[in-house]
């Protein structure tokens, strides 16, 4: 299992599948999988039965997207780019923007 660059509230870019180049908001992250779902992106039609909790029918359910098919977008200019890591002077490591330095965290 490898570390994820991305964390649940980072915005990203899809640049691979049906949605490529939309951007989205990470609402969940399943690192076991390497997997992460976007709010508003990834859609798909279920047919579910009705229960006490729910009403039955066919609903639209975000699905997940592998890490490797998301880019993080850049603070300053918006376009994707890589992450990469710094220390600062107090000790903390942060996520820095390789495309423009900028801290990300």
């Amino acid at each position: 299992m490898s570390k994820l660059k991305v964390k649940k509230g980072d915005t990203v870019l899809v640049i691979s599948g049906k949605d490529k180049g939309k951007s989205g908001e990470i609402v969940t992250v399943y690192p076991k999988n390497n997997r992460v779902i976007l709010r508003g992106l990834n859609i798909a039609k279920r047919h579910t039965a009705q229960s006490q909790a729910s009403q039955g029918g066919i609903i639209d359910k975000e699905l997940s997207i592998h890490v490797s098919n998301v880019s993080h977008i850049d603070p300053k200019d918006n376009k994707a780019t890589r992450i990469g890591y710094r220390f600062l002077d107090d000790g903390r490591k942060v996520r820095v923007a390789k495309r423009s330095g900028d801290l990300i965290d």
